[in-house]
């Protein structure tokens, strides 16, 4: 997955609708897969490949304070916070999202970062309508390189003059849109940043119009504008106003709304295969409790006398062996049919001594050989003998044969 970094220009150069964004659409290794300029909304696309969405935001509409901050929990510092920086804002803290910055070593205070919600909220709601599935808002002038000791800036055309980007410190910098007048944009740098060295980033084309008029300035060093610079300062702000604005959630639902008619319809054919196995499941009982009480039925008329009827199979089946032996007739698997059988069998062997012991269970003969008495092809012989008679034997250890009925092994 690839995360998509978008320059947002300041409100006042264009309009919110067709403002032209550069982008940068970049791979898990760092590396920039593509990029080039082009509407927020025409960038759907892009938007709804990557992983991530991080929206750059002109550093002249973030406001970034420096303020003393009370030691409280955070769901308590977080409903403080607009109470805190209400004296230093001209309008009402609720119009503006807050993100508050993490704690820096030797310093009480703590840097917020300040936008205008309605804005924020335009901006984050067309990135996720075009199916953003996490996004990020990052103040862009925090996302210059900061030479230590120094100050980074960045100067950019737009469709209304030029964009003025200032880092002054890990957590602090400032945006102002300027005429466009480069020499005159170079002398506010100068004024802005004091007596700390300059690093003046620029695009590739326009660093030979900036060349010649550095003679005029001292202290300003010129690099080429790239966006691994702000793609590497990017990964260390920990400051995001789109999570200030919620735009996680808005996300999130979005998300859901995508999935909601694949969802309903696995529900669906779940319900369907569940009731159409419990109609089965019932005519299947029914069919079950008819043939019962049709058994039981038959059953009765045949034996009226029998006044418990468990089971009407079993009973019969036992009712018909005792008929059978009170006749005389034997069932094939009654222990005297099956002995007879077997010993029947014996006679097809040279050596008739070979059994050392008969034992009856389950309508099962188990007949204990002698050791060393017979082989596989005296176990032979007299399989084909007990088959003929609708018997089966196997060999279910060393020495030890068994005889049923109906051929089951």
């Amino acid at each position: 997955m690839t995360t998509l970094y978008i320059s947002y220009p300041a409100r006042a150069a264009a309009s919110d609708a067709g403002a032209a964004c550069a982008y940068a659409q970049v791979g898990d290794g760092g590396n920039v897969m593509q990029q080039g300029a082009g509407a927020l909304g025409k960038l759907g696309d892009l938007v709804a490949a990557s992983r991530k969405v991080v929206l750059l935001l002109a550093a002249a509409d973030v406001t970034l304070l420096r303020v003393a901050v009370p030691p409280l929990s955070g769901s308590r510092l977080k409903a403080a916070l607009p109470n805190i920086v209400e004296e230093q804002l001209l309008g009402d803290p609720a119009d503006c999202v807050l993100a508050l910055g993490p704690m820096q070593a030797g310093s009480a205070e703590r840097t917020v970062a300040v936008v205008q919600r309605a804005w924020l909220e335009v901006l984050v709601k067309a990135l996720v309508q075009q199916g953003a599935r996490a996004i990020s808002a990052l103040p862009a002038q925090l996302c210059l390189p900061l030479a230590p000791g120094g100050v980074s800036a960045l100067l950019a055309n737009d469709e209304g003059g030029m964009e003025l980007t200032l880092r002054t410190g890990q957590y602090e910098g400032i945006g102002l849109a300027l005429p466009a007048q480069p020499e005159s944009a170079l002398q506010v740098l100068r004024a802005l940043a004091g007596e700390a060295p300059v690093t003046l980033y620029v695009p590739a084309v326009q660093r030979a119009q900036y060349e010649p008029l550095l003679a005029t300035v001292t202290g300003i060093a010129l690099e080429e504008e790239h966006w691994a610079h702000r793609i590497a300062a990017s990964k260390t702000v920990q400051l995001d106003l789109a999570a200030g604005l919620g735009a996680t959630d808005g996300a999130r639902a979005q998300a859901w709304h995508r999935w909601r008619w694949p969802l309903r319809l696995a529900i669906l054919a779940v319900l369907v295969n569940i009731v159409g196995m419990n109609v089965e499941w019932l005519r299947m009982k029914r069919e079950a409790q008819t043939l019962r009480q049709s058994m039981v039925q038959i059953f009765r008329a045949a034996y009226p006398n029998e006044k418990v009827v468990l089971d009407p199979a079993a009973q019969l089946r036992g009712n018909l062996a005792r008929a059978r032996a009170g006749s005389g007739d034997m069932a094939r698997d009654d222990f005297t049919a099956l002995a007879a059988a077997f010993g029947e069998a014996l006679g097809a062997l040279p050596r008739h001594d070979i059994v050392a012991g008969l034992d009856y269970r389950e309508r099962t003969l188990v007949v204990r050989l002698k050791p060393g008495s017979a082989d596989g092809a005296a176990l032979a012989q007299v399989q084909a003998q007990l088959a003929a008679r609708g018997l089966a034997l196997t060999e279910s250890g060393a020495g030890i044969w068994e005889v049923r009925a109906g051929g089951k092994s």
